[in-house]
C-alpha cells in the first residue's frame, strides 16, 4: 500500500473550533475543536472517502493545488 499527500485547508469557525476540507476531494470536510483535532478528524475522513473510492473502483484523485499569500494594500 502507497501513500498520497492531499492539501488541507484549515479555517477557524466563527461559533469556535476549526473547519478542514480537502480541495482535490470534493465533499470532504470535518471539523474539530482544536487544529490537532480538526487534523486528526480530517485524516479519517481522507481515509473514508478513498477507501469508499476503491470500493467503487473508481481512480483516486491526484493533487494539484497550489497555494500562496499574496499581499494587497488596503
Amino acid at each position: 500500500m502507497g501513500t498520497q499527500v492531499y492539501t488541507v485547508i484549515y479555517e477557524a469557525d466563527p461559533e469556535g473550533g476549526f473547519v478542514a476540507s480537502v480541495p482535490a476531494l470534493p465533499g470532504c470536510y470535518s471539523q474539530g475543536d482544536t487544529l490537532e483535532e480538526a487534523e486528526t478528524n480530517i485524516t479519517e475522513a481522507i481515509v473514508l472517502y478513498l477507501e469508499s473510492l476503491k470500493e467503487e473502483h473508481k481512480e483516486l484523485p491526484q493533487d494539484h493545488i497550489w497555494q500562496g499569500r499574496v499581499q494587497v494594500a488596503v
